[in-house]
């Protein structure tokens, strides 16, 4: 039986739309499979860095973090700052590369020093490392305005992009040698370090408000540093505490040598 030009085309077109549907539909399920997942995942990873922090106590207050902290690891999305490759492994509790010899950090060492800031909305942040971004996002999530510095220029220019496509208004990136702080945006109430520095850099030091807090990882390159906490009081005089052996990559740029 033959069929006008006309009915055939139409009956073309139905199909081609039926079929369209179909596979936009499986596809919606397959993104809302993926993302539920990711979810389950995302508790997962949250519920064992509470657990770490009440079992080693290091780095935290009576063995706890902040639930405004816990409450943005669980919900932030750390499988998009991280390679597409590694993406299945975003929410296990360790560093992964992010590629230019850097590492997105370890899940439970971004919750205890986010922590150790204890900073708020409205607060000021400077981040020595942006690296992928997620440290930055982390803080903004918080309501803090970030000014992030990463010296691996592809990187920075990725992150950047990326915190931007994620609306975060909040951060001001840069790219340059974060051993000398971001001079000419004042002081901050708080400074975060994420790159194991041989000292604490003077800089940065200037930088820090009276009554801020410094997290910085201090020691030798590629071996085991010490995560330090800086307070910086009323007076000028500072206050630092060693809390706990961590592994970052080492803080280049000038004053490292």
């Amino acid at each position: 039986m033959a069929f006008p030009a006309k009915l055939m085309g139409r009956i073309i077109r139905r199909t081609i739309w039926r079929w369209a549907a179909i596979t936009l539909a499986l596809l919606l399920d397959s993104a809302a499979l993926a993302d539920d997942s990711m979810t389950r995942e995302r508790q997962a990873m949250v519920a064992e860095v509470a657990a770490m922090a009440r079992d080693f106590r290091s780095g935290t207050a009576g063995g706890s973090i902040d639930t405004r902290v816990l409450a943005v690891l669980g919900r932030l999305p750390r499988h998009e700052f991280v390679p597409w490759p590694l993406r299945a492994a975003a929410y296990e509790n360790r560093p992964l590369p992010v590629g230019h010899g850097q590492t997105i950090s370890q899940p439970y060492i971004v919750a205890v020093m986010t922590d150790l800031l204890k900073v708020g909305a409205g607060d000021t942040v400077l981040e020595v490392g942006t690296g992928s971004g997620y440290q930055a996002a982390v803080l903004a999530e918080l309501g803090v305005k970030v000014s992030t510095i990463e010296i691996v220029e592809p990187l920075g220019r990725e992150a950047a992009e990326r915190l931007r496509r994620r609306g975060y208004s909040g951060i001001t990136t840069r790219i340059g040698d974060g051993y000398h702080g971001w001079p000419g945006q004042g002081q901050f109430d708080a400074i975060m370090v994420t790159a194991a520095a041989s000292h604490v850099p003077p800089p940065l030091l200037r930088q820090l408000k009276s009554g801020g807090r410094m997290v910085i990882p201090v020691g030798p390159p590629f071996q085991t540093q010490q995560l330090m906490l800086v307070e910086k009081r009323a007076d000028g005089t500072l206050l630092t505490r060693q809390l706990m052996p961590v592994s970052f990559v080492p803080l280049t740029g000038g004053g490292q040598n």
